[in-house]
């Protein structure tokens, strides 16, 4: 089963104290979970009021304008009164 995640974090999680930085995936995008892969430095320029999805070869396409009074059907909660 396909499932939407929605992640907006675009930087991650570092743990504290490690002997050398250990960062957790926020972005959702890393090939390497839990942890980063930098894979967050394609979202850098991603509008906050909308909504993109990810192939698995790292395009990326929006799917929705939050922004926008267009009817929308991402399933974002963003979206949910309209």
């Amino acid at each position: 089963m396909a499932r939407l995640v929605t992640k907006t974090a675009q930087a991650p999680f570092e743990l504290k104290p490690q002997t050398s930085a250990v960062h957790i995936c926020m972005c959702g995008l890393s090939k390497n979970q839990p942890f980063c892969d930098e894979s967050h430095m394609k979202t850098k320029d991603e509008d906050t009021k909308k909504v993109y999805v990810y192939s698995d070869h790292g395009s990326r396409k929006e799917v929705c304008d939050c922004g926008s009074d267009k009817k929308c059907d991402c399933g974002s909660a963003c979206c949910g009164s309209k």
